[in-house]
């Protein structure tokens, strides 16, 4: 009478390793699915009517100029304010959602009271966003940036470019700095990362997340072939990227550098105003002012 029940413990022991491997294979499934979450791709999309109004509007022009197949926003310096003030150029690189024609705050703060001398300002728009045709990825993000590059090198080779990156925007920057050393003499990282890798990290297994994620925007190992001057703006409350990666990545670089952490703001609540004295330290620090090593 107990032979039936021996039979079932041993079918039972028997299945127990192919369920095992089902639950592992699930697992590894829905673990696959996170990870690629995370560098899932957030644009915005309007039409190029739509965004010329808007762009109009909030005192951006299309770069390069209408007719001409467009790559981002162009924001024309002011007026100088003495004739000895010297005119700069810096190149936006956004974070992951969004799209370029919503981050003219950085006009308003290159540009306004605050900042040291006079900027032109470009705003790159990435593959896939805005109204821009292609699918982003880390190559295509790199690779419309080091074509916005070499568009104001050509334009203008006597003149550096200045980068500021934000978020995803970081990695890009960072890359692409490395890869311009003479003609990019400084950086801005706003809510920067060491490498999408170790942002993963901090929510599942590494080395699930170091095999399936195929872009890596890895801006330690880029900053190390940098030596230009880096600066760094922390968010103290940052819900996406942990402060604790922007401080890594600024402790790791070696060269001229300087922080700034808004302690009580979040990854997307940082004081952009163009009053903040803020403003001030960080154009003077791009142009060679008061670094710490």
């Amino acid at each position: 009478m107990n032979r039936p029940a021996v039979r079932t413990t041993t079918t039972t022991r028997r299945r127990l390793p192919q369920t095992a491997a089902i639950l592992l294979a699930a697992a590894a499934i829905l673990l696959f699915s996170g990870c690629r979450n995370m560098i899932v791709y957030h644009p915005a999309n309007d039409d190029e009517e739509v965004l010329l109004e808007t762009a109009a509007r909030k005192g951006l022009e299309p770069w390069p100029e209408a007719g001409e197949d467009r790559i981002g926003w162009y924001a024309p310096p002011p007026a100088p304010r003495s004739e000895q003030e010297t005119q700069h150029r810096v190149l936006i690189f956004h974070g992951n959602g969004g799209q370029s024609v919503k981050r003219d705050h950085f006009a308003s703060g290159f540009q306004g009271p605050q900042s040291m001398d006079s900027w032109e300002v470009y705003i790159l728009e990435y593959p896939g966003y805005g109204s821009r045709p292609g699918k982003p990825s880390e190559r295509a993000l790199v690779s419309a940036a080091q074509d916005a590059v070499d568009r104001l090198l050509e334009a203008d080779p006597s003149r550096p470019v200045y980068l500021v990156g934000e978020s995803l925007g970081t990695a890009v920057a960072s890359i692409v700095a490395s890869e311009y050393p003479d003609a990019v003499p400084a950086v801005l990282l706003i809510t920067p990362f060491t490498n999408i890798v170790d942002v993963g990290a901090t929510m599942f297994p590494r080395f699930f997340v170091r095999a399936v994620l195929r872009d890596r925007y890895d801006s330690e190992a880029a900053l190390a072939e940098y030596s230009g001057r880096v600066g760094v703006l922390l968010a103290g409350e940052d819900d996406l990227v942990t402060t604790e990666l922007g401080q890594e990545l600024y402790d790791g670089y070696h060269g001229e550098k300087r922080l700034w952490i808004q302690e009580e703001a979040g990854h997307n609540t940082l004081d952009y105003s163009p009053d903040s004295p803020w403003w001030r330290e960080v154009t003077a620090f791009l142009l060679g002012g008061e670094a710490s090593r």
